[in-house]
This record gives structure tokens, sequence and C-alpha cells, in this order.
């Protein structure tokens, strides 16, 4: 089953413009998203939706992503301009 950008939004404030605005204003070209479990599925969805809005070019996190303090660890050659870690809000 396709999870859409419709769908997430319907469900959760992602606060995806905060997302954009913060990827503009750092001109950022790299950045790293990382998705807790619940939101793995919409993975896609999100990424096609910033890519639409920025020139920013994504890499996502597959690992585990349990709050502010879990940083990806050895990313560091990757040069990555931005993480931003996604939560669940409602």
């Amino acid at each position: 089953m396709v999870k859409t950008i419709e769908e997430l939004e319907s469900k959760y404030d992602l606060e995806l413009d905060k997302v954009i605005g913060e990827i503009t204003r750092k001109k950022a070209k790299i950045v790293l998203l990382q998705f807790p479990d619940g939101l793995k599925p919409y993975t896609t969805a999100v990424v096609d939706y910033l890519k639409e809005k920025t020139s920013a070019k994504f890499l996502i996190w597959f690992g585990s992503c349990f709050g502010a303090c879990d940083v990806p660890v050895g990313i560091e050659k990757l040069k990555i301009d931005l993480i931003v870690q996604l939560e669940i809000m409602r």
C-alpha cells in the first residue's frame, strides 16, 4: 500500500513547512532525514514532497531514531548540511 503525503498530513502535523524553511535558510544541499518507526512507511512521500519544495538532496536514515540524542554515528564523511529528525505530533 502506497502512503501519500495527503494521508500523512491528515493524521499528523510534521511541520514540513518549518523543515522547508530551515533547509532554505541554511542553504542545505544534503539533508539527512530520520524517521521513527511509525513514520517509516511515509519516507518516500515526505522526500518527494520536500524535493518539490527545495533543491536539496535527501538521505534517509533507516536505523533507530529515538529522539534528539540519537544522531547517526559514522556519517561525518557524507558532508551533510542538515539533519532533520521527524517525530509524530498530533
